[in-house]
């Protein structure tokens, strides 16, 4: 994975092993399936920094497992001596604090997504940082669901994230094909009607001051200068 400054090793370091720990329990590498920017990283799928872990539950997961799922989680984190900032009364989600220098990044988020969309797709994928296999999301999958984000983080939560549009920019760009039916699954509208509310949304909605403040901490100086004036263009060409 990228790192945009040498201090973000730190931050790698406990993300990558807090994922060894949960690839190498057996439950949980059964129940989850590792998805986002993280994975899409690590899968070479994406050229910038991550900071979260990110996971779908796999569907044929009942709710009363969520406890299950949070027992093995936090056996993990005491093995490790993560601390629990905050977690999630509902579903499998923390904000967990390790060991580092108070004025620096030193927070993960795990986030958990349930029930996933019954069309996502996942295959078992090498992890050659981490030299684990885990199932994680086809790049299709990845891309398509990606693409809904970008205009329903808006819709939910009134929040914009510049890495969504960077991500979707990027995707294109690499040629990669995003998988129809988890768009129509999530929007339940057909594709030209979507791309023309994503297109409208992001043509008014996303300024040079989100991608700004979004990005420059994901990317390199040199390629945040080179794509910050286009990136937004081009996507829409696209």
């Amino acid at each position: 994975m990228f790192l945009p400054k040498p201090e973000d090793a730190i931050h790698k370091a406990w993300l990558y092993r807090l994922l060894t720990e949960i690839a190498d329990d057996a439950y949980l590498a059964d129940v989850l399936r590792f998805k986002g920017g993280t994975c899409a990283a690590m899968l070479g799928y994406l050229d910038r920094f991550s900071v979260d872990l990110d996971f779908d539950i796999s569907g044929q997961v009942k709710k009363g497992e969520f406890k299950k799922i949070d027992h093995y989680l936090q056996a993990i984190f005491k093995r490790l001596d993560l601390t629990i900032k905050s977690k999630s009364q509902t579903i499998p989600q923390y904000f967990l604090r390790y060991p580092a220098d108070e004025r620096k990044r030193n927070t993960i988020k795990i986030d958990m997504s349930y029930p996933p969309p019954k069309s996502n797709e996942y295959e078992p994928r090498q992890l050659i940082d981490i030299d684990r296999v885990f199932y994680c999301q086809t790049i299709e999958t990845m891309f398509a669901n990606k693409l809904v984000a970008l205009l329903e983080r808006y819709e939910k939560y009134n929040l914009i994230a510049g890495r969504d549009l960077y991500d979707v920019h990027h995707y294109f760009l690499a040629g990669h094909r995003y998988l129809d039916a988890v768009i129509l699954e999530r929007r339940g509208s057909d594709l030209a009607t979507f791309f023309k509310e994503l297109r409208d949304f992001v043509a008014k909605k996303i300024t040079q001051r989100v991608l700004d403040q979004d990005l420059n901490t994901l990317l390199g100086p040199k390629k945040f200068r080179a794509l910050r004036k286009t990136l937004k263009q081009e996507t829409l060409m696209f």
